[in-house]
């Protein structure tokens, strides 16, 4: 399952270097980094993803298809 994982607002670029380092090892695949927003999207075992979702200065959510209308 692929997820979405972002910087809470005041949180450091610290915190998203462990969140990576947490998600690389419970076994997750970073696909890809953002450059805007400090973040990535990782493939992540459904089973594990309580490891990064425990992390106070990240946001997880599954990523999916957005739609306007």
């Amino acid at each position: 399952m692929l997820y979405n994982v972002t910087l809470k607002e005041g949180a450091s670029a610290e915190e998203l270097q462990k969140a990576k380092e947490t998600a690389k090892s419970q076994d997750g695949k970073i696909m890809h980094e953002f450059t805007l927003i400090k973040g990535f999207t990782v493939e992540f075992p459904d089973d594990k993803v309580g490891a990064l979702e425990s992390n106070d200065h990240i946001h997880v959510e599954q990523d999916g298809e957005v739609k306007t209308q």
